[in-house]
């Protein structure tokens, strides 16, 4: 999935949540759930993919993280949510 992303990533349901942007999803989630980066991710166990949506530009994608990023905890749990109620991992459904 080579494509412009923004995603979520949870420690656990209504964990800790990191929102983040990539080109690559697929190999990005990886290297979240590996640990292959050392970051806010690997320290708080961030390996859980609950969210993303798809943008047909990268400026479009970094604005869109930025907005959700500036956002309240509750709207992002709120985004979740609406598209994964049980905060399941979505790894496989992109590999």
């Amino acid at each position: 999935m080579r494509q412009p992303t923004v995603y979520m990533m949870a420690s656990k349901q209504n964990g800790t949540i990191y929102t983040g942007v990539t080109s690559d999803l697929v190999k990005r989630v990886y290297e979240h759930k590996n640990q292959i980066t050392k970051g806010f991710t690997s320290k708080y166990s961030c390996k859980i993919l609950v969210y993303y949506e798809s943008h047909g530009c990268m400026e479009s994608a970094i604005t869109r993280e930025k907005k959700i990023k500036g956002g309240s905890r509750s709207r992002k749990i709120t985004l979740i949510e609406t598209a994964n109620p049980s905060w399941r991992d979505l790894y496989a459904d992109i590999v």
